[in-house]
């Protein structure tokens, strides 16, 4: 099936920078949630992320125009119903996930595609919320969407091929480059990066070298555009201890330990950018 319609649920950050690459694609887009309020902040998000583009030259005011056109606001889980693909991109909690996906396997037509935004919570746990799991798939974008190329694609056990393609082809055509994983805690980006960010403090702790040394260390040596530490005061301390935390206890490997600073500093409510002060102060 070739996807020419998206529901999107959630217009927080993510919600609204998928809708905003969907409809830039020509994509036909329902952005929905619970509320006026989130669904006027989204359509805000997404028409400033369009004028800051056409301000450097990289998009024409037409352009603009046309996106826009493309997003219907909505808060009424009804204009889902005869979607190819929807979307969720409510937040990192299972409950609502779960939630969510019962809603719309009563309310979508048979036919359509069911995709969670999801960066840890298990695809398959996920997809036995829906009568049909070989339509549902993980789609996982990344911060901030409409500049981040990368797309996980994560099968359940129960994803079809068809539903599998369909997905893959989609984000070719958003722009975007799939990469295809197994249903696994952190996939595979965040499996790699979070134990990174982990071990960053661990150094630290020791007393190897200072924050700014092992930042500009990883930069400069590993050509990476931004130090692990200083990533996970843009992530959020609590956010890395809580990952570091679901590998511990879903591999029960002393490697996936949270270093002992970590946690110190996110029981002191140290937390990275949001409050001001992590590794860093802000």
């Amino acid at each position: 099936m070739e996807i020419q319609s998206v529901g999107i649920i959630g217009a927080g950050i993510m919600g609204s920078g998928i809708a905003q690459v969907c409809a830039a694609s020509g994509l036909e887009v329902v952005l929905v949630d619970i509320n006026q309020a989130a669904i006027d902040k989204g359509m805000d998000s997404i028409s400033s992320s369009l004028e800051r583009l056409v301000k450097k030259e990289k998009l024409s005011a037409d352009q603009k125009a046309f996106t826009l056109a493309k997003i219907k606001p909505s808060l009424a889980h009804a204009d889902l119903r005869d979607l190819h693909l929807v979307i969720e991109a409510a937040t990192e909690n299972r409950p609502i996930k779960e939630k969510i996906l019962q809603q719309l396997d009563e309310t979508c037509s048979p036919s359509t595609i069911i995709a969670t935004n999801t960066s840890s919570i298990s695809v398959t746990q996920l997809a036995s919320n829906d009568s049909n799991p070989a339509r549902v798939i993980g789609m996982h974008f990344f911060n901030p969407v409409p500049m981040m190329t990368l797309v996980e694609i994560i099968r359940g056990l129960l994803t079809s091929d068809e539903t599998h393609q369909a997905i893959y082809d989609m984000s070719k055509r958003l722009g975007k480059q799939p990469i295809t994983v197994k249903n696994a805690p952190g996939f595979v980006v965040n499996r790699i990066l979070v134990p990174m960010i982990n071990e960053a403090f661990f150094v630290l702790a020791e007393g190897i070298a200072s924050a700014e040394d092992i930042d500009a260390g990883m930069k400069l040596g590993c050509n990476q555009p931004i130090g692990p530490l200083a990533l996970a005061d843009l992530i959020g301390l609590d956010t890395i201890l809580a990952i570091m935390e679901v590998y511990f206890n879903n591999f029960s490997d002393s490697k996936y330990r949270p270093c002992p600073l970590l946690r110190e500093m996110v029981a002191a409510g140290q937390l990275g950018r949001k409050t001001g002060k992590g590794v860093y102060q802000y």
